[in-house]
């Protein structure tokens, strides 16, 4: 009875064992698949931009009144507003779009479905002018995948 009792607890402890294992190894995929994805938007966006494509470009933020983009000391409320923001700026008589590089880019995984995204951008323009700077971007899953639902961007 005894060998009995010993031989099912070791196949419990070999099972969870096994559960714990798998389920660790589930989570390190997913937040690797979470990663790639988040990683596709940016690239995305980066290659929108060099095709001078804001609308693709914006297709990478949440369409949303509740989107939030910081620039500078500025707060843009709201999908539109952060398009007429990228409008004004780059895409108006008078300014160019330049091409756009992101750089050095850290993603955190907050949960299955947020993540806290810190970068570089840097712009070359036809001038010789290269504004750059940083950004912080939170981003959140959606039925239609992974979008920038806050973006604080900073540069020079």
């Amino acid at each position: 009875m005894r060998t009995r009792f010993l031989s099912y607890s070791l196949l419990f402890v070999l099972l969870c064992r096994s559960t714990v294992f798998s389920q660790v190894s589930k989570f390190a995929e997913n937040v690797a698949e979470a990663k790639a994805a988040i990683q596709d938007v940016l690239l995305t966006q980066q290659h929108a931009w060099n095709r001078h494509d804001l609308d693709a470009f914006m297709a990478g933020y949440w369409n949303s009144p509740d989107l939030t983009f910081f620039s500078g000391a500025t707060e843009h409320d709201g999908w539109q507003a952060a398009m007429d923001r990228y409008r004004a700026a780059y895409a108006s008589p008078g300014h160019e779009m330049g091409k756009l590089d992101f750089s050095d880019l850290r993603i955190e995984m907050l949960a299955a479905d947020a993540a806290f995204v810190r970068g570089a951008w840097h712009l070359t323009m036809s001038d010789g002018k290269t504004p750059h700077g940083l950004f912080t971007l939170i981003f959140r899953k959606f039925p239609d995948g992974w979008k920038i639902v806050h973006d604080h961007s900073a540069g020079e």
